[in-house]
């Protein structure tokens, strides 16, 4: 990549992806709230369908099948599936290529993506932005991690309909009168256990002390507007005490609002001449 995007020579982002985030972030990308950043390419389970659903865009990316993606960008977005990320994250990093991933629950059963990023030339930047103090966290990692904890209170309708929930025989049909505790164990196993929800998990495990060390408990609390995600961390240099309230997408109340600025975020860091954080 250029030590510098410009206007004239912007930087070429593909979505991996064009469900609810990466419709968003095409609106925002194709309406120039980044002049150095240009969407050019798309990738999608049915391209067809996707080609259709942005006819309004000028000007209009190319829409290639994901292994595709690479020679048609300088940055990928995976915003897909956890079933889709492998391939996108393998064609990204192998071509040499930056990629901002945001099912990052699905390195919980696919770390040869870890290992493939060391040997390959390509980057991973991990989209951090529903957790709060992700620089604080890696400052704490440099000066020796003894634990970290994450509590998160997730809608019990977003739970209601998740594989692990059933085979619990947790019923939420009716939203319980106060919160339930559904989980309890390593972010590597809430990453296996609710693939959809837990790429904060696995985000903040890559910041701090590792999967498998990482504790994590969900309740499901029927009394908060969206998913709160709070984090304990214990290290030589800090203690931290971090929380976030993040608010459902009003396109699709299972996403979180934060997103979609938070991929927004990472590119605009990107092309900016001054950055802000670790």
């Amino acid at each position: 990549m250029p030590s510098r995007y410009t206007k004239e020579n912007p930087m070429r982002v593909a979505l991996g992806g064009f469900g609810n985030v990466g419709q968003t972030l095409a609106r925002s990308l194709s309406s120039g709230a980044i002049p150095e950043a240009r969407l050019t390419a798309i990738a999608a389970r049915d391209l067809d369908a996707a080609r259709a659903r942005a006819d309004a865009m000028d000007p209009m990316p190319v829409f290639v099948p994901g292994e595709e993606l690479p020679g048609h960008a300088d940055v990928i977005v995976e915003c897909a599936t956890g079933e889709a990320f492998p391939l996108i994250a393998r064609a990204a990093l192998n071509a040499g290529k930056l990629l901002l991933p945001v099912s990052v629950a699905a390195l919980a059963t696919h770390s040869d993506i870890l290992d493939l990023a060391e040997s390959s030339p390509g980057t991973m930047q991990v989209v951090t932005g529903a957790l709060p103090g992700m620089d604080s966290i890696r400052g704490a990692r440099e000066s020796g991690i003894h634990s970290v904890k994450l509590t998160s209170n997730i809608r019990p309708e977003s739970l209601a309909r998740e594989e692990y929930i059933l085979e619990r025989g947790f019923d939420f049909s009716t939203p319980p009168l106060t919160p339930v505790k559904v989980f309890d164990g390593s972010a590597r196993e809430a990453g296996i256990a609710f693939p959809r929800h837990f790429n904060v998990g696995i985000a903040l495990s890559l910041a701090g002390i590792g999967p498998d060390r990482t504790e994590v408990e969900v309740w499901a609390n029927n009394d908060i507007p969206g998913t709160v995600h709070e984090v304990a961390v214990d290290s030589n240099a800090i203690k931290l005490t971090l929380k976030s309230e993040n608010l459902p997408s009003p396109d699709n109340p299972r996403t979180s609002s934060s997103v979609a600025p938070s991929v927004m975020a990472a590119l605009r860091s990107l092309v900016a001449s001054v950055r802000v954080g670790s």
